[in-house]
């Protein structure tokens, strides 16, 4: 079942991409999913966001690497090739790429996944943070020409109305 996130965010979808429901795509944790079509050797380029409330003092890079453990359990191999802080103090950010395989339909897939991590203090209780996560997923072969249309999501991320993006 899809879930909503903790506090309400907009954020521009690029040209190009079309909001799927993400129980039907196969993202169920998911508040969000973008999908690009057409798909690359039998894979669907998406974007999905989601996040949580965070009441632990696990820092932005730690949040990064439950997720990387996460991916190794369901994936035979996962690699970090690539980590960057980002943001300001007031609201940091981190992102990672991470490259790995998968197997679906019979074919291997040889992916790359682009996270970004946004963290958000509550204004009315600061000890309420929320990191709210937004993932490319491609191809090998995809991903450069689709990396711009992420990032230019990513840097649209505001708060929101509780309205649907």
């Amino acid at each position: 079942m899809s879930t909503t996130l903790p506090i309400p965010i907009q954020f521009d979808v690029p040209q190009g991409w079309r909001a799927a429901p993400p129980d039907e795509v196969g993202a169920p944790g998911a508040a969000f999913v973008a999908v690009h079509l057409p798909a690359d050797a039998g894979f669907t380029a998406n974007i999905t966001v989601d996040g949580e409330y965070r009441p632990d003092a696990a820092t932005l890079p730690e949040i990064a690497d439950e997720s990387v453990r996460h991916m190794a359990e369901a994936v035979a191999s996962v690699m970090v090739t690539d980590r960057r802080e980002a943001g300001s103090v007031d609201a940091p950010g981190l992102t990672q790429t991470l490259a790995f395989s998968v197997v679906t339909g019979g074919k291997s897939h040889d992916l790359v996944q682009s996270q970004a991590y946004l963290s958000v203090l509550d204004v009315d209780d600061p000890h309420r943070r929320v990191v709210i996560r937004l993932m490319f997923t491609s191809t090998t072969s995809q991903h450069p020409a689709l990396l711009d249309d992420f990032q230019d999501l990513v840097r649209t991320v505001r708060a929101g109305d509780g309205a649907t993006p």
